[in-house]
């Protein structure tokens, strides 16, 4: 079924996003824990299969042949990697970095230790979201340049090391931007509604694949204002923000994921 959800929906979007007309690679490359490595490959016809630890790699064309376009997860270690092209590695680099320490402090306890019927549904909810993070919708090209979903501060950054109510838990994968509650949740870049619900810790959340393993997640929704399957455009309603979740207060968390590795949402939004 999903199989079919995405072929279709790759027809939908076949008009506005060929992949003839492949955009020139927008972003520059950040081999980082939680960054994008940008790994050069040599000119060849047809396109390199690339995967990353057996994910699928987004690849683009470049001046002197083939860019490999990694996600790097924030649980990657510095020192060299590899990318399997066509069934042989390729080498690279990841470089070290920190990030900041944030310290939250949650009025309901189970939202830092979840009680046992908590866990249960966590993991029911973590099975439904993992085909989402791994979508690839056919015939949908990414522009992997991304407007901001919805306006306001940024109150906490991608990858700090979050400490809830004194417990170490596991880093920030993505953006906060404080907003009112109501205030429009706007597609940032054109893709497919592959998931959307109710769950534990991100609320009331919404999947939007970009294509070729791009994906956004937008959680702590007040409302959802789109249908799994529909086929949005940049800047299109999908949502409103909200406090629903694990929240402290009104809020859209966004996250960016490439080939299954949530990326810092900031390499992909035009320089300020």
């Amino acid at each position: 079924m999903k199989r079919l959800l995405f072929r279709f929906c790759g027809l939908l979007l076949a008009s506005c996003t060929l992949r003839a007309a492949a955009p020139a690679l927008p972003l520059k490359g950040s081999a980082v824990p939680g960054g994008v490595a940008l790994v050069a490959l040599p000119k060849q016809d047809p396109a390199p299969r690339v995967t990353s630890h057996g994910e699928p790699v987004l690849v683009r064309r470049s001046a002197t042949g083939w860019t490999a376009v990694v996600g790097l997860p924030l649980s990657a270690k510095p020192g060299q990697d590899t990318v399997e092209v066509d069934g042989r590695a390729v080498a690279f680099s990841i470089r070290p970095k920190h990030y900041p320490e944030q310290r939250l402090r949650l009025e309901n306890p189970r939202m830092v230790n979840p009680a046992p019927e908590d866990e249960a549904r966590i993991v029911r909810e973590q099975a439904l979201m993992e085909p989402a993070w791994k979508a690839w919708p056919e015939g949908l090209l990414p522009s992997l340049r991304f407007r901001r979903p919805t306006a306001g501060a940024l109150t906490a950054s991608f990858g700090m090391r979050r400490i809830l109510n004194g417990e170490s838990r596991s880093p920030h994968g993505g953006l906060d931007i404080k907003a009112p509650t109501g205030q429009a949740v706007r597609a940032p870049a054109a893709g497919v509604v592959v998931l959307t619900g109710n769950f534990f810790f991100s609320g009331n959340a919404v999947f939007l694949a970009h294509g070729e393993g791009v994906v956004s997640l937008f959680a702590h929704l007040s409302k959802i204002k789109v249908k799994q399957g529909q086929v949005l455009q940049a800047g299109e309603l999908l949502g409103e923000v909200g406090h629903t979740g694990r929240s402290t207060g009104p809020h859209l968390h966004w996250s960016v994921s490439l080939n299954n590795a949530r990326v810092d949402p900031r390499l992909f939004l035009p320089k300020p």
